[in-house]
């Protein structure tokens, strides 16, 4: 990032607690979401890492070392968003933040709390991922705002991410419930100026009100507070500001849009000159639908086009409620992603929109004209980058151990992998050792279920792989089903010290909470150990030991468990780097007369790592490695030498 932008977004960083308004700044979506709870007056606010929605809780931990505010990273998004309500129920306005995974999460505790209500206003903030950017899904996280009975806010811009956000707070307290409020990545990590407020005086006292209890019982009349509740949001989201119309009052088409989709549809009506011939219906507030204002606008055109992020959740609420209006509003012809005009799976863009409008309209030469104005303006074509960890990193000693050890041992092992950089297992970077990846913590629960197969035959080791952060999440609940049920795994805890993957969030296994206040850190070993299971410890740099560690564990049965540790690169080389230099001998490299068929760069492919195709040997890129010497052992010739840097 050049400096004058990394001065600017510093600079936008710490605007975020600036107690005066009446400022334009330039501020990322996340950091307007975390302004606005700000502006709302927030005292609380909880979270668990996870791009795209990470930064939201960095900024507000920020901003509580300047305001008399409260922020953790929560062991888990279901603990995150039960502290945020016991803030709620003392009468604090409270938010919990997370990716659309974490929802999944809480949506136990979410069902029941809104039937229990709340009190201060309390918000919780997804932001989802279409296209599975930095996730193993794209889910749709709307859904759970019909499951559960909440109002649904989708903002389209960071000045509109601020503004609802404020207005969220406003609107849980009116209506004694929680509040759901959608990103998407676009929106999450786009920047624009925004207009700031000035901020309240965050003079709130916590007292819980002993005479007013929250629960759920009875239930079916705290079901039916529940409705009552939504309906007053449905009121107030008929003269919502939220809500806009954009178009001639009878359009050919009418496009009914939200969130960043609605950028995407305006700024492909505006590329193909169809302004003139298109209504655009942004909604901002998604459900519980606006029923009078929708009325209006279907009105107005028989042909709508539904452009949202990322399932059909406005297409199919809004065929659904045709369908009761259908006097009213008349026959219909719907068009979207349950129709298939719009993709069915992955992230929309503007190109994505100027195809389908331009067939729709027998414009596709205006399309075809503007891809190639776009193309005219790209360079060549980009090489392709394939996934890879980062130089130094830790996860790559450890699968490279794995690898070994299960080639020793000759059963035909696998790797149950699990959410985190470590993922990458998958691939050639992580020597594709891992065979299944799918929700936190489920690494270890699969494991759990091979483990007690050898009443079927099943004779094959299984190892599975957990980050720390990981393991704190959801992973525990695994291993201790492992030991209650004596099934057979070997658990490989990656510890790097960090919740790598989203930003290197502290976690409990660390000294320091998100506020930067010193804390005692949950000792691993002494967990696992308290489990009554053998732990060993390893170090994945000393890639020849690990595997004959995890070796020797393969051939023991039960639970057990070895800790991989090692600092993350890029944490270990803030805190002062690394002690190699490294350089490869070309005397005793013997390039392609080797018969080891470039291991170094094809096999073990560290990028510090590269193949001089002039002099057919190996190198060391000197600006990429970082000196962690891992790879002097893989070279059978020991042309690649590591030497101790100076201290100055």
């Amino acid at each position: 990032m050049r400096r004058a932008e990394k001065e600017k977004e510093e600079e936008g960083s710490e605007m975020i607690s600036d107690r005066e308004g009446g400022k334009e700044i330039l501020l990322q979506g996340n950091e307007a979401i975390a302004r606005g709870a700000l502006e709302a007056g927030v005292a609380f606010c909880a979270g668990y890492p996870g791009n795209p929605s990470s930064e939201i809780i960095e900024n507000l931990a920020k901003a509580s070392q300047r305001l008399p505010i409260y922020v953790e990273w929560s062991v888990n998004e279901k603990v995150a968003l039960e502290a945020a309500t016991a803030a709620s129920f003392a009468g604090c306005r409270a938010m919990a933040c997370m990716k659309q995974n974490g929802v999944n999460v809480t949506s136990d505790f979410l069902t029941n709390l809104s039937l229990s209500g709340t009190k201060g206003g309390l918000v919780l903030v997804s932001c989802d991922d279409p296209g599975g950017i930095s996730s193993t899904n794209e889910e749709d996280a709307r859904w759970f705002a019909r499951l559960a009975c909440i109002p649904l806010l989708e903002p389209a811009t960071p000045r509109e991410a601020l503004e609802m956000t404020r207005w969220a707070f406003v609107l849980s307290e009116a209506i004694e419930n929680i509040v759901l409020l959608r990103s998407v990545s676009r929106l999450s990590h786009t920047r624009s100026n925004v207009l700031i407020r000035g901020l309240p005086e965050f003079d709130v006292k916590a007292r819980f009100d002993p005479d007013i209890p929250f629960h759920t019982f009875p239930v079916v009349d705290k079901d039916r507070a529940r409705h009552e509740k939504l309906n007053r949001a449905a009121h107030d989201f008929e003269t919502s500001v939220f809500n806009s119309y954009d178009g001639p009052e009878n359009p050919e088409l009418l496009i009914i849009s939200s969130g960043c989709a609605w950028s995407y549809a305006r700024e492909s009506v505006e590329i193909l000159r169809l302004e003139e011939r298109v209504g655009l219906l942004k909604m901002g507030t998604t459900w519980p639908l606006p029923q009078e204002l929708l009325k209006r606008h279907l009105r107005q055109c028989d042909q709508i086009l539904f452009v949202e992020e990322i399932d059909a959740f406005l297409e199919d609420n809004v065929k659904a409620f045709c369908a009761d209006a259908g006097e009213e509003t008349g026959t219909k012809v719907f068009m979207g992603r349950s129709s298939g005009h719009i993709p069915l799976c992955g992230e929309l863009s503007p190109s994505i929109l100027l195809q389908v409008l331009g067939e729709h309209f027998d414009q596709a030469w205006e399309q075809d004209r503007f891809q190639a104005h776009v193309n005219s303006l790209m360079p060549e074509d980009l090489p392709p980058r394939a996934f890879g960890f980062c130089p130094g990193c830790p996860h790559r000693g450890s699968y490279y151990a794995i690898k070994t050890a299960l080639a020793w041992d000759n059963r035909d092992g696998f790797v149950s992998g699990d959410i985190g950089c470590y993922s990458l297992g998958l691939f050639p970077t992580g020597f594709n050792q891992v065979k299944s990846v799918h929700a936190m913590g489920s690494g270890l629960g699969l494991a759990s279920g091979y483990g007690k197969l050898d009443l079927f035959g099943f004779d094959q080791p299984v190892i599975t792989v957990c980050g720390d952060s990981t393991f704190f999440h959801a992973g525990l609940p695994g291993l201790i089903n492992a030991k209650f049920n004596r099934a057979d795994i070997l658990l490989l805890i990656l510890d790097n010290s960090a919740t790598a993957m989203t930003g290197f969030q502290p976690h409990p296994g660390i000294d320091t909470t998100a506020m930067g206040q010193p804390t005692d850190p949950v000792d691993l070993e002494s967990l696992c150990r308290s489990l009554g299971m053998p732990v060993e410890v390893a170090d994945p740099y000393d890639i020849n030991e690990s595997a004959r560690t995890i070796y020797g564990l393969l051939k023991q049965e039960g639970p057990r468990v070895l800790v991989m540790r090692r600092k993350c690169a890029l944490v270990q080389g803030r805190e002062g780097g690394f002690p190699y230099r490294m350089r490869v001998d070309p005397d005793a490299c013997a390039g392609e007369e080797c018969g080891c068929n470039r291991y170094c760069t094809r096999i073990f492919r560290c990028p510090g790592l590269i193949w001089n195709t002039l002099s057919k040997k190996a190198e060391i890129d000197s600006v990429i490695c970082v000196g962690c010497g891992i790879c002097a052992d893989i070279c059978p010739q020991g042309a690649i030498e590591r030497t101790v840097v100076e201290e100055e």
